[in-house]
């Protein structure tokens, strides 16, 4: 998609396009499919929903013009699915699942294994999740044999406590040890794209459990890179706030023997859509090689006076002994639907292995 056909709004994404697209993909899965059905129930209200409002309207839509009963009805959303856009068009119809299948759950489960191939269902199992949560996750569990990738990262990703856009699962969120069976059957997956899901979902008990998930990754062996890289990067978030054990599980001590030259943000002053270039200059003080972990945070200025304050990942390096190594990265000061910015001075630490070693600062300037 180009940028001048990009949808002005992510909802757009599921406009009237994507509607005749679902229509023309349901006519070709079964003759018995009620077209105009669809599109007047599909087409009703539209303007006024978000994307996820969509997906769920578009999922009762389904229902008003699919053949039969559940059963005939799910046979031609399978038939519909590789004809659809992966994506929000894939979601709409694993959707109909969610809402209409729980009383059929086995049934249902299966449909949701040969859907996420086209779109991924971790939406969609999210109900089955909280309806039953035991019998949910002994399904998933079994997925993690799956010789196809898609249907084990949904064991994972579906299960993840803090998934986004996602309904929560309260049981996830207050015991990980529910999910924990599905994380070890998969911690050396040999797909990235597997593996990338397992650090988020650890990643999202970091946010709730740290202590938990520190003790059971310092059990995981680290004599497979495909392990050693989920651990890192399900790390983050705890290896942004300084965590000493976290910094410990991946082989880096807290603090480093650094001084630290010329850490600086160039402009001083920019305004919103500007770019900023922050240096510095990084001399070993030992004689022995040291792992660096450079973060930095930006202190954002907020209205009324107030500061929020958000952590960078910069650079994983090595530094040998007596070494100096300098050190640039740039980042744009834009707007985001997650953050805003805020004129006035803008506090920079630069962070090293969890400590603060320099400050500097930008000054935003009133948009003209």
């Amino acid at each position: 998609m180009s940028e001048t056909d990009a949808p002005a709004l992510l909802k757009d994404i599921l406009g009237p396009q994507a509607l005749q697209t679902i229509a023309d993909a349901g006519t070709a899965a079964s003759s018995q499919f009620d077209r105009d059905a669809f599109l007047r129930a599909a087409s009703d209200g539209l303007d006024a929903f978000s994307i996820m409002e969509r997906v769920r309207h578009i999922a009762d839509a389904l229902h008003e013009a699919l053949p039969g009963g559940y059963a005939a009805a799910l046979s031609t959303i399978r038939a519909m699915a590789p004809h659809l856009n992966r994506g929000f068009q894939a979601m709409a119809v694993t959707e109909y699942v969610a809402r209409r299948g729980l009383d059929d759950f086995d049934l249902s489960m299966d449909a949701l294994t040969d859907l996420t191939r086209f779109g991924s269902a971790e939406f969609a199992i999210r109900p089955f999740l909280a309806a039953d949560t035991p019998r949910a996750l002994a399904t998933m569990m079994r997925w993690t044999a799956s010789e196809d990738e898609h249907v084990r990262r949904l064991a994972s990703e579906g299960a993840r406590p803090r998934l986004p856009w996602a309904a929560r699962v309260p049981a996830l969120k207050v015991d990980p040890t529910l999910a924990a069976p599905i994380l070890e059957a998969l911690k050396a997956d040999p797909a990235l794209y597997v593996r990338k899901s397992v650090a988020n979902h650890l990643n999202d008990i970091a946010k709730d459990q740290p202590a938990w998930l520190l003790a059971r990754l310092a059990e995981w062996p680290q004599d497979d890179a495909r392990t050693v890289w989920i651990i890192r990067h399900a790390l983050r978030t705890l290896i942004k706030k300084g965590d000493p054990a976290a910094l410990a599980l991946i082989g880096v001590g807290h603090g480093a023997a650094v001084s630290v030259r010329d850490f600086g943000i160039s402009p001083g002053t920019v305004r919103l859509g500007d770019r900023i270039t922050i240096t510095a200059s990084l001399v070993s003080q030992s004689s022995d090689d040291q792992q660096l972990v450079v973060d930095y945070r930006v202190h954002y200025a907020r209205a009324g006076g107030k500061i929020s304050a958000k952590v960078f990942k910069w650079k994983n390096l090595l530094l040998a002994g007596g070494e100096t190594v300098s050190l640039a990265i740039s980042q744009t000061i834009r707007d985001f639907t997650t953050r805003r910015h805020h004129p006035g001075r803008h506090e920079v630490e630069l962070i090293i292995n969890g400590q603060t070693v320099a400050t500097s600062a930008f000054d935003l300037l009133p948009a003209d």
